[in-house]
Formats: C-alpha cells, sequence, structure tokens
C-alpha cells in the first residue's frame, strides 16, 4: 500500500515554555500592527491574559482585547466581535483560548472585510468560494489548552443561536 496525502495547513508553529514573549514578534510577522486580542470571558482577566496584553502594549502594538464569547460561539458573538474589531481599526487577530476563544477569533479576521453574511459561508458545496481572500485580515492564533487544534485550523465552529446547529 502506498500512502499518499495533500498538507493544506502551511501553519508555522512556536511552542515551548516562555514562548508567549514572542507574541510582538508573531505578530509583526504576520503583518499585524494593532491587533485585537479575542479570548472568552473565563480568561479575560487571567493572569496568562493580561500579561499577553502588555506584551503587545509595550511593544506600541496597542492594548485591545474583546472577551463577549460565548462556551459555543454564534452569530451574535461574531457580530459583536466585528464591530469592535472594525471600530477599533484593527489590522489583525490574536485569537487567544480554547476552541471557543480560537474559532471567533478566525471568524472575526474572515468576516471583518467581508460584503457577505455568515451563514453565506457555511460548509456546503463550494459556498467557500464566495469569500474574498485578499480581505481577510492575519491571525495569530495561540492555544491555551490541548486539544481541539482549532489553531492550526481555517474553519470556525458557530451555533446558530436560532437553529441550534
Amino acid at each position: 500500500m502506498t500512502l499518499t496525502a495533500n498538507w493544506s495547513y502551511p501553519t508555522a508553529i512556536r511552542f515551548g515554555a516562555g514562548r508567549i514573549s514572542e507574541i510582538a514578534d508573531a505578530c509583526r510577522a504576520a503583518g499585524i500592527t494593532k491587533p485585537l486580542l479575542i479570548t472568552d470571558r473565563g480568561l479575560a482577566d487571567m493572569e496568562i491574559t493580561t500579561r499577553t496584553l502588555d506584551l503587545l502594549a509595550d511593544a506600541g502594538l496597542g492594548r485591545a482585547i474583546f472577551a463577549d464569547v460565548d462556551p459555543n460561539p454564534n452569530e451574535k458573538n461574531a457580530a459583536a466581535g466585528v464591530k469592535a474589531f472594525n471600530d477599533g481599526r484593527h489590522d489583525g487577530v490574536v485569537a487567544f483560548g480554547g476552541g471557543s476563544g480560537l474559532d471567533l477569533g478566525k471568524l472575526v479576521a474572515f468576516l471583518a472585510g467581508q460584503t457577505r453574511p455568515l451563514w453565506d459561508f457555511e460548509d456546503i458545496g463550494d459556498w467557500w468560494t464566495r469569500a474574498d481572500a485578499d480581505a481577510i485580515a492575519p491571525i495569530v492564533a495561540v492555544p491555551t489548552t490541548a486539544g481541539t487544534g482549532s489553531e492550526v485550523g481555517r474553519a470556525s465552529v458557530i451555533t446558530n443561536s436560532e437553529t441550534q446547529e
């Protein structure tokens, strides 16, 4: 048997104790000069998060956080995140946390520059071709838990609050 495969996640990964100190370098490498850190409510006031915000501020990248992220993020969280991103004139996202924070962070970076509504990009057929790839803001993902893999995936899991799907 011959094993062949394609790998379509060319994600640069930094790992190891203390690597959060490189967050500003990671942002700059992604072309981000004014990030919005997106995380869940539970992490918002924790030392790891405030330290990361300090590192960003100390590097001249600002100090902005959005933490209105439900445990299973939905389109309401997405709309509020996009509004915070656009109102703050951010140019990238630091998605921070477990799967919920990472998924919403990726979605905000994706949606902020799109002209179509969220559900027009649902994983149906070739709907992904509707996206304006040039309008997707850069993302630096910082997982604080092990297991979801959201930091290396391109998709987001979002709950439709009306249908609960």
